[in-house]
């Protein structure tokens, strides 16, 4: 029975990640296709660049509590415990959103629906993880890189909390991170990343060209 239920919430927490946001956001308020401009990707940076900031915030918020979601729902609802449980289905949530059945398993790269899951697994873990990201995303002024590099600084602070389920699931998401970013390490490599339009590396990438 616990087999069941179990089985059937993880498919659940999958197909709430799976949740289009950026596509539906795309379809139903602006009739674009977002997979066919700029990156072609359906998450927040991309939504931001090609529809706009109101667009990109409601897909950041949307994608962010997918991960939430799916993290303490869940198994508040349906009475599953140990607390270990919430972090596989907060991993379901961000498989579901890099690998949306309802796009073909094309999905987005997951950082926002991971910042949702950390929410919703360990408050205080996830503040860390804020304290590192956007500091890392003023200096680089790129998402891509602050990704990449905080994704790496999130699993070694994992250790201080002495959770070995929490840096198992912070090490899967180093692999799943880069994965996905795999486009983005390439365009770093030749300097043709995308900025976001502040930050150091914004002001003086302006200054100088």
């Amino acid at each position: 029975m616990f087999a069941l239920k179990f089985a059937s919430l993880f498919i659940l927490a999958y197909l709430i990640g799976s949740f289009p946001t950026g596509a539906l956001v795309g379809k139903i308020f602006f009739h674009k296709d977002i997979r066919k401009y700029g990156s072609g990707n359906i998450g927040t940076t991309n939504t931001f660049r090609v529809l706009g900031p109101v667009a990109g915030i409601i897909v950041f918020l949307v994608d962010f509590f997918k991960g939430t979601i799916a993290t303490t729902l869940l198994p508040v609802l349906f009475h599953l415990g140990p607390h270990y449980l919430c972090l596989i289905f907060g991993l379901a949530a961000i498989l579901g959103h890099a690998f949306p059945i309802f796009l073909n398993f094309k999905g987005g790269k997951a950082v926002a629906t991971s910042a949702g899951f950390l929410l919703g697994y360990n408050v205080h873990f996830f503040l860390i993880c804020a304290v590192i990201f956007f500091p890392i995303l003023f200096i680089t002024s790129m998402v891509s890189l602050t990704s990449l590099i905080s994704v790496v600084l999130i699993f070694i602070a994992s250790f201080f909390f002495h959770d070995l389920a929490l840096s198992i699931i912070s090490g899967l998401l180093i692999i799943l991170i880069y994965w996905s970013h795999r486009s983005n390490i390439v365009r770093l490599k030749h300097h043709q990343e995308n900025m976001v339009p502040f930050g150091l590396y914004y002001w003086y990438y302006k200054k100088h060209h």
